[in-house]
């Protein structure tokens, strides 16, 4: 049944992405920017397709990796995710999303035009990263071209970054997305924070991770309505709790449940008439004295 409720900020795991072309610097700002949201290398995973990239920043920290070996498809990126999720990883890096386009796309290849057996996958894909309990930065590469720009009076080449190789439409997918140009400098392009849209280019460091992990911490979480709904005193103030995160039923429906039976049980019990067992016991005391 629909229902309307107030608005309420739920805590989240952030689902970044990052875009540019090669050398841009995509895999090391990933890895700033996950140590920023969880201050541990070793809680850090990074899924790896780009040919054992991920290791060449390991002077940064003992930060863990997950070598594909080239095979990209939807299902084996989804097992790498839940092999970290079930390592205790907090922050897992998927460096990155576009093999795994390709081969969907070398996959549709054989099947002359046939997207049906590919949109069902990619899907699946997706939803592995925005349902994950972990925070998850994804790198994106960019076809790239070239633009004629002037510099000390020439004209000089410059490398830019055009589409990412993705599906169409998959930056609404995440919270955030940063675009890195070829001086290493990031430009949010998509951010539902509201932290960095319309600033201008900015250097990707742990602070940002930082500032990314205050906005997630800002809200209530499920530990947080699990200990309003033990401290509630009744079943009405229970109600109350219940229709106010709609959101959190399905997770909090048995503590819900436990918490009105407990407060039913309560308020059936049967009340004791102290002030007529006083007068009975003080009786009983007085005849006992007098004997």
């Amino acid at each position: 049944m629909m229902q309307l409720r107030v608005s309420s900020k739920k805590q989240a795991k952030i689902k970044l992405a990052l875009q540019g072309c090669a050398g841009s610097g995509k895999t090391m700002s990933a890895l700033l920017l996950a140590y920023g949201l969880c201050n541990d290398w070793g809680r850090i995973a990074i899924i790896d397709s780009e040919n054992g990239s991920a290791d060449l920043y390991a002077s940064l920290g003992k930060y863990n990796v997950l070598s594909l070996q080239d095979n990209f498809t939807p299902e084996t990126y989804m097992e790498a995710i839940g092999i970290c999720e079930d390592a205790g990883m907090e922050v897992i890096i998927i460096d990155s999303i576009s093999q795994c386009w390709d081969n969907l796309l070398e996959y549709h290849a054989n099947l002359q035009g046939n997207w049906q057996k590919v949109t069902p996958r990619i899907n699946a894909f997706m939803q592995k990263i925005l349902q994950s309990e972990k925070h998850i930065i994804c790198t994106m590469r960019c076809k790239q071209d070239y633009v004629l720009n002037e510099k000390n009076g020439k004209m000089v080449p410059e490398k830019v970054g055009l589409k990412a190789v993705m599906r169409d439409g998959i930056d609404y997918e995440f919270t955030i997305v940063f675009d890195i140009n070829m001086k290493h400098q990031a430009i949010a392009s998509k951010d539902r924070t509201n932290l960095f849209m319309g600033k201008p280019d900015f250097t990707i460091t742990p602070t940002i991770g930082q500032i990314i992990l205050d906005w997630c911490n800002d809200g209530v979480n499920v530990e947080m309505i699990r200990q309003q709904i033990n401290n509630a005193k009744s079943i009405e103030e229970l109600t109350a709790i219940y229709h106010k995160y709609p959101e959190w039923y399905q997770q909090l429906t048995s503590d819900f449940m436990q918490k009105k039976m407990q407060l039913q049980e309560e308020k059936n019990k049967p009340s004791i008439n102290y002030s007529t067992n006083f007068t009975r016991y003080g009786s009983n005391a007085a005849t006992a004295c007098q004997g």
